[in-house]
């Protein structure tokens, strides 16, 4: 090599190449020594020498030469996608996505690095960010200009066209396994039935081994609540790809989405052994172990987390979510120091800021708490682009179609079972309170916040692309007794897997104050509970909660007190046109009178009463909501006025929603004038 440098290097560089794509990388790495000899800093030889070293095994001595070509080229997108995975094949999940993240902002054409980086990010709970980077994929993979305008229209929420122009192009190329699965995607978005899973299955017998669409699969298929199918699949990718973390990973989020709870903690607490620097792991273990009501081992897991990554926003917030939990002095030093030196990602940024106001909350700074809870808000309001004419839209439409003549020319309607005990109201309103009360009786079972009516209502609408008009709820008058029977049967079979053995339920999603008219046609004889709390408490409660997921309301003010007014409005009209319908329960009379309030719930659901519902605070069960720590324990008085705290910083709240306060106080005066002794 030495006599003709430059013509030896490029023939032995090119047979380099040629070995490795042939996977013969004993071979190639004697070459890469031999040319290292005459060249030894040659970045790109380094390059393929820090290649076969991660495909030979031999992932600590890549990962030492990767680290120093990143710093000796300013790291191009290829160092960083090796980086990405070396880092992934030694199980550092956190530093292997930012590796990726890093390739593909550097070189987005990177198809592969999109791929893995999106299987870690559907790891992470991060569902959207996941969806982007196959999407990306697609775009820098596909060439075909139709799928590309399909992947655009997407990202713009037009399913509708995308699904049209990729039926289309599947008309003629009905083996493309990609575009097989975007419109398996596109239909889970819709909340289309059965469509997706055929799709799917279609796609996996033509490519048995494209483990990307059989994860979509068992996603496709949890959503559908079948679960023992979800289960299956992921067992089938554990037996074939043992190596991926992501599967594992999934099967502990469908046993978390069947309340199997016990069995999802003991595959964390696996995970978390074999791959202890991973800190999302260590996060999701204690989401399970909270639930369980292992307070203790929670708090050691979140730690754990945030030794393992200490600008993971998501652990600092978790610790601060379990509401009875107070941070130290060092903790806040620490997040301090962590938003100071803004090595974070817009997801760390907003967690922090939430979890920093309630750690300044708790110790008494109120305004500069008022200042982090105000940053968190701001950031995420700008993410999830809520619109409140959309609801206040949404809430006028209900009002004009669901009148009394509609209830009343539909009256026999429905399945007529007893089942559900739905709770709605708005969120922090103190209704998992009222569902552990109630879950506290041997006759009920306590599930969890239900998506099943939701995505009824979604479906009825028939909207397919964003800008499209919902046919809900006008559509309600077109149903026919048949159809609200079978719909209301479609309820009670898809939350079925939620329960245990008891003859009642709970379903506690507060937004289901939307769908009193639809609960009431498709199961008129179900209870429907509204948990209201003082407008401003309600209110600001939200306003420092960072929901995992839905309430894009509660990141504004002038928003919450607009969609307040927009609940307290609705509300009015179900009592007027379905008048009894529904048992209105005060928070503060709870706190009040407990006892009374108690008995009055169990009246209303025509249950016997039973002591073990005011000894609520020692029921064991799971519990998935922000409130589960709180409601572990006997009824306290502290949370009432916390708000006031805060004051002076809520005057857009208190401006909007004005009368609404004074109606409230002269609600929960009430009661208990007459009879204080009750």
């Amino acid at each position: 090599m030495a006599e003709n440098a430059t013509g030896s290097y490029k023939a032995a560089f090119a047979q380099v190449q040629e070995m490795i794509q042939a996977r013969q990388f004993e071979p190639a790495l004697s070459q890469i020594k031999a040319i290292l000899e005459v060249f030894p800093k040659d970045a790109k030889v380094n390059f393929l020498k820090a290649s076969v070293f991660r495909n030979l095994g031999r992932h600590t001595e890549a990962l030492a030469l990767l680290l120093k070509l990143s710093k000796a080229t300013d790291g191009g997108g290829l160092v960083h996608q090796e980086l990405g995975f070396t880092y992934f094949a030694l199980q550092r999940i956190d530093q292997a996505v930012a590796a990726l993240r890093k390739a593909v902002e550097i070189n987005p054409k990177l198809t592969s690095t999109w791929q893995l980086l999106g299987e870690l990010l559907y790891q992470e709970d991060n569902e959207e960010a996941a969806e982007n980077a196959f999407l990306n994929q697609i775009t820098y993979s596909h060439r075909h200009p139709g799928i590309l305008k399909a992947v655009s229209l997407v990202n713009q929420e037009r399913y509708g066209m995308a699904e049209g122009i990729c039926k289309d192009y599947l008309q003629r190329y009905p083996d493309d396994v990609t575009v097989l699965r975007l419109l398996a995607e596109i239909g889970i978005k819709l909340g289309i039935r059965h469509d997706p899973e055929l799709l799917l299955e279609h796609c996996l017998k033509l490519a048995p081994d494209y483990h990307l669409a059989r994860n979509t699969y068992a996603n496709a298929l949890s959503k559908a609540q079948k679960y023992d199918q979800a289960l299956q699949e992921i067992n089938h990718l554990e037996k074939v790809d043992p190596e991926n973390l992501s599967h594992r990973v999934l099967a502990a989020s469908v046993q978390v989405m069947i309340g199997d709870y016990e069995a999802a903690a003991e595959r964390y607490a696996d995970l978390v052994k074999r791959v202890p620097n991973y800190a999302q792991l260590h996060t999701s273990y204690g989401h399970a172990l909270k639930t369980l009501g292992r307070r203790s081992q929670a708090i050691t897991a979140y730690r754990k987390a945030i030794k393992v990554r200490a600008e993971l926003g998501e652990a600092y917030w978790s610790l601060a979510n379990l509401k009875t939990f107070e941070f130290e002095p060092t903790d806040i030093q620490q997040m301090r120091a962590v938003i100071a030196e803004a090595n974070y990602s817009l997801r760390d940024f907003i967690h922090l800021c939430f979890a920093l106001g309630k750690a300044l909350e708790d110790n008494h700074q109120f305004d500069e708490s008022f200042e982090y809870y105000a940053k968190g808000n701001e950031a995420k309001n700008k993410q999830e682009q809520y619109l409140s004419d959309d609801t206040r839209s949404e809430t006028k439409a209900l009002i004009t179609t669901c009148s009394s003549k509609l209830f009343s020319d539909k009256k026999g309607f429905g399945l007529q079972a007893a089942d559900p005990i739905f709770i709605v109201g708005l969120p922090r309103s103190g209704s998992t309170l009222l569902e552990q009360i109630l879950a506290s009786h041997s006759q009920v079972d306590g599930t969890s916040e239900l998506r099943e009516m939701i995505s009824i209502a979604r479906r009825l609408g028939g909207k397919r692309n964003r800008d499209d008009v919902s046919q809900y709820p006008g559509i309600l008058w077109q149903l026919s007794e048949q159809q609200c029977h079978e719909l209301g049967g479609e309820y009670l079979e898809r939350t079925r897997i939620q329960r245990q053995n008891a003859p009642f339920f709970i379903d506690k999603m507060p937004n289901n104050f939307q769908h009193v008219g639809l609960i009431n046609l498709l199961l008129p004889n179900a209870k429907i509970i509204d948990a209201r709390r003082h407008p401003m408490a309600t209110c600001f409660s939200g306003f420092k909660q960072l929901f995992a997921a839905g309430q894009p309301f509660t990141y504004s003010q002038p928003d919450l007190a607009r969609y307040y007014s927009d609940y307290a409005r609705l509300m009015d009209h179900w009592d007027r046109v379905l008048p009894g319908r529904v048992l209105r329960v005060n928070y503060e009379n709870i706190v009040a009178n407990t006892q009374y309030e108690v008995r009055r719930l169990l009246d209303y659901c025509k249950l016997p009463f039973e002591g073990a519902c005011l000894a609520f605070h020692n029921t064991q069960r799971p519990i998935r909501t922000a409130s589960s720590e709180q409601v572990r324990q006997p009824i306290y008085t502290q949370g009432l006025d916390q708000w006031r705290n805060f004051s002076h910083h809520l005057g857009p709240l208190e401006t909007e929603l004005g009368g609404l306060i004074n109606q409230y106080e002269q609600q929960i005066d009430g009661p208990y004038q007459a009879n204080p002794n009750i």
